[in-house]
């Protein structure tokens, strides 16, 4: 997968079509925390260098990339809560995140997802990419929001709750993560219905 582009957007600009956002979502493997979803709407005319898929983006440059998106931009950030999580299950917990960040971003004439499915609360016209994070900057851009916001989160979180390293794992099921949840227990942020949390929670 080579590095995402505009063209995707540009054809659907050059159909008449104004308002063409992107939209990913970050945080569905973790153990705890939020689901978080960004959409964003580029500037054809300022689009910042170095967009890509945010896995392949070191910490600092994600940083230097999130300030100059949010400048740039019309951007929408939005999540889904550890209950929503549990209740829903993380796939549409994270379709979910999505439809709430596209609608938080006002007029929009289409929209390019992130993976093989729109999420239903979607109420504009979409098209699903697959790895789309690789192909479209518009969905790499909400990538880079999606991912930052949630570090930050868990950054936070990680000053609440210390122990459980979410400040280097963001909640991901790292050795240290599940030592940590078996030696010091769940926390309110931990997503119960996930299975390494809902073991401990039935055999403690």
């Amino acid at each position: 997968m080579g590095i995402p582009d505009f063209s995707h957007e540009a054809d659907l600009i050059a159909r008449g079509i104004a308002n063409v956002a992107g939209t990913d979502e970050a945080g569905r493997g973790p153990l705890a925390g939020p689901v978080v979803a960004a959409a964003v709407i580029l500037d054809p005319n300022h689009i910042p260098d170095g967009l890509n898929d945010s896995k392949k983006l070191s910490a600092k440059k994600r940083e230097v990339l999130f300030a100059q998106i949010m400048e740039t931009a019309r951007c929408s950030i939005a999540q889904a809560s550890v209950g929503e999580i549990d209740a829903l299950n993380i796939y549409h917990a994270s379709h979910l995140a999505m439809s709430r960040a596209v609608a938080g971003l006002g007029e929009v004439g289409h929209v390019l997802v992130d993976g093989n499915k729109i999420p239903a609360g979607i109420c504009v016209p979409a098209t699903p990419l697959v790895r789309g994070d690789g192909r479209s900057q518009s969905i790499a851009a909400a990538s880079i929001l999606a991912k930052v916001t949630r570090d930050r989160h868990m950054d936070a979180l990680a000053q609440q709750h210390p122990g459980y390293g979410w400040e280097k794992n963001a909640g991901y099921p790292t050795k240290g993560h599940i030592s940590a949840l078996i030696e010091l227990g769940v926390t309110p942020h931990h997503r119960r219905s996930f299975k390494p949390v809902h073991n401990i929670l039935c055999h403690p």
